[in-house]
């Protein structure tokens, strides 16, 4: 068993509002040997895992790029994947397909991971979640143009409301001359459905 934590610790300011949470919703907490740790756990988990993404810069993820004169579509697909819905705080899992137009920079396709990482972990909505990572590439690396799509299943709809186990949000989100070019949306597009699993 761990040490105490001093009060004034994150965590353990949120493993207290977590154990009143739980004794609020009338759970054993004190004699259920299996809730006793679970509001640290979950506090842990939420700090360090699912919303560690607030301790985190778009900006500084996307730092490293070098310069390139490639002009073609850059394109990274199947990034598993998670989020925290900022509704009921709630996770969604799935897979998001990233491409970019380089501006004179180019990124390590680890970066692209890592940025889909620090956006996807925060409270987000997907439509938003989307966004954001595509604005940053060209608001950050100076693309020309970028893309996401997020393809995802949020347990809010697997189990609560309309319990729909088997259904998945598709999202698609564009900046720079994507926002309105069609004909350059198509060529991404078109790349994400050749990155596919057949």
């Amino acid at each position: 068993m761990r040490a105490p934590l001093p009060p004034d610790d994150p965590i353990a300011r949120a493993s207290a509002a977590l154990r009143e949470f739980l004794v609020a919703l009338e759970l054993p907490i004190e004699s259920d040997p299996e809730l006793r740790e679970t509001p640290e756990r979950v506090a842990r988990a939420f700090r360090d895992e699912l919303l560690d993404g607030y301790r985190s810069d778009p900006a500084a993820t996307l730092a490293d790029a070098l310069p390139s004169s490639s002009e073609g579509l850059v394109a990274l697909t199947h990034i598993t994947y998670a989020s925290v819905c900022p509704h009921h705080l709630l996770p969604s899992s799935g897979v998001a397909h990233v491409g970019y137009l380089p501006g004179g920079r180019i990124v390590g396709l680890g970066s692209v991971v890592r940025l889909v990482e620090v956006c996807a972990h925060r409270l987000v909505l997907q439509e938003t979640l989307g966004q954001r990572i595509a604005d940053a590439l060209v608001e950050h690396l100076g693309a020309r143009a970028a893309g996401v799509v997020l393809d995802a299943s949020h347990l809010c709809m697997v189990a609560r409301g309309e319990r729909q186990a088997a259904a998945r949000v598709v999202t698609q989100s564009f900046a720079g001359a994507w926002r309105e070019g069609a004909a350059g949306r198509a060529e991404f597009l078109h790349a994400v459905s050749l990155g596919s699993p057949r």
